[in-house]
């Protein structure tokens, strides 16, 4: 299931989330390079584009940055829903809107260099 990777055309793509991580908003260009409609992404956890190559324990990183700081940075590897792959320079941040928490996440094309510094620093987690 190694798949190829993609890479997206546009300059960012955008989601947003509740906070048990269900899909509130997502952009036109997030569904383009997932491969996904909105209504198959709307109200899904935001895993659904979860690499099985990713850590779990870069995942825990990442809320645990979230809840100490408010945000995070770091490069994620994500899947296509025809099990394709593309690497995003993503920050994630936390906003209370109307008394809830809503987490913003905000992705970019990284540089190949962080691309290939993550996947050595990702084979060492697992």
């Amino acid at each position: 299931m190694a798949g190829k990777e993609v890479f997206f055309e546009d300059d960012y793509i955008l989601s947003e989330t509740d906070e048990k991580g269900y899909i509130l908003y997502a952009s036109d260009s997030f569904c383009k390079i997932a491969k996904y409609t909105k209504e198959e992404l709307l109200g899904k956890p935001h895993n659904i584009v979860r690499h099985p190559d990713m850590p779990r324990v870069a995942f825990k990183m990442l809320w645990d940055a979230i809840t100490t700081k408010g945000f995070w940075r770091g490069i994620v590897k994500n899947r296509t829903k025809d099990g394709n792959y593309y690497w995003v320079d993503a920050v994630v941040l936390r906003r209370v809107v109307n008394g809830k928490i809503i987490y913003c996440s905000i992705r970019t094309k990284p540089k190949r260099q962080d691309v290939e510094e993550a996947e050595k620093l990702y084979a060492t987690l697992e």
